[in-house]
């Protein structure tokens, strides 16, 4: 039967590995149950690999990572119209505020003697999902004065870079710096500007965010044999398995893949490539029987998410985030 298996070593040690060559805290973010890895497998790897916070895109999905157990810093930083900031509080979840009006909407949900911990995210040139420039000083006067009444505790200045050239992500850069000085009377214990691409070119704040590249797969998104991600002593740690019986495949499209014309399986060692694909199974151009790889490692001689996302037109990200919840996921 068609399952994944995470190598928790290998998230371990790319955290290391990016710890070491950024030189500052890491934070492993943890979304979309860890890009398919499994939240509950990568999230105690991150701590292992010496991760100082984990994060999530909203409140119910980090709560969830919280249940397993995990006791570092949690943060989520996408909110909905109506977000639960009362249960985030009780789980002892730290929360991203990217407007005043929400800074007071956190305020209303904190208990006696015990203020809410947020991070301010300040807009820097993503142009979305951030406090305005022109909104910056209300901002912080309002969390200083929130923060005096016991209301929140301001334990991270953060903000996102767009991307869009090195040149518009220099200036960001420089913007954050800017804003982390003024903002420094707040005492935030966390500055952190970048995410995984930018972690890797610009030095802003004393942590980054680090997503897919926490998982072994490069940031560009465009890496078929590995060698970026390898380059930067990452490692895959997401490997695909099913079973191949006469050249048909028991893994197809309801367990995420995508149509690849092109791409191919690993099969007892041997390289196969695919003739067709449909909901249940994938048919290969010869009738092999035995083990399939489907996703794995490069450098062992397995088609990556790279070489899958360069067959079906998209980026590794999609690839490895999109298969199945119900695909069984054992760690190794």
């Amino acid at each position: 039967m068609a399952h994944i298996e995470t190598d928790t070593q290998a998230i371990s040690d790319n955290v290391a590995a990016l710890r070491e060559r950024t030189g500052k805290d890491i934070i492993v973010v943890v979304k979309a149950n860890a890009y398919g890895h499994g939240a509950e497998f990568a999230s105690a790897a991150a701590v292992a690999g010496e991760a100082v916070a984990l994060a999530t895109a909203d409140i119910a999905e980090v709560i969830a990572v919280r249940k397993l157990g995990c006791s570092v810093p949690l943060m989520a930083w996408l909110h909905s119209s109506a977000p639960k900031f009362v249960d985030a509080h009780e789980h002892d979840i730290q929360v991203v505020i990217s407007s005043v009006q929400r800074l007071d909407h956190v305020a209303a949900a904190h208990v006696p003697d015990r203020p809410f911990d947020v991070h301010l995210k300040f807009d820097t040139g993503l142009g979305r999902n951030g406090i305005p420039q022109a909104d910056w000083r209300v901002a912080i006067e309002r969390a200083d004065a929130l923060q005096r009444r016991g209301r929140i505790r301001v334990v991270g200045l953060m903000s996102h870079l767009a991307g869009t050239s090195e040149a518009a992500d220099r200036q960001q850069a420089e913007l954050f710096e800017t804003l982390v000085a003024k903002a420094a009377y707040l005492g935030a214990e966390r500055t952190h500007l970048s995410a995984s691409n930018g972690a890797l070119t610009l030095s802003s704040g004393n942590a980054v965010r680090i997503g897919i590249a926490a998982y072994g797969l490069h940031p560009e998104g465009h890496d078929a044999d590995g060698a970026m991600a390898r380059e930067l002593g990452l490692r895959p740690a997401l490997r695909l398995l099913a079973r191949a019986e006469n050249g048909v495949v028991d893994v197809g499209f309801r367990d995420g893949l995508l149509p690849a014309p092109g791409a191919w399986m690993l099969v007892d060692g041997e390289r196969v490539s695919i003739i067709s694909q449909d909901a249940r199974s994938t048919t290969l151009e010869r009738p092999v029987t035995g083990q399939a790889v489907v996703i794995g490692d490069p450098a062992r001689g397995e088609p990556g998410a790279g070489a899958w996302a360069e067959q079906a037109g998209t980026i590794n990200y999609e690839i490895v985030t999109r298969l199945a919840p119900g695909l069984e996921r054992r760690p190794v």
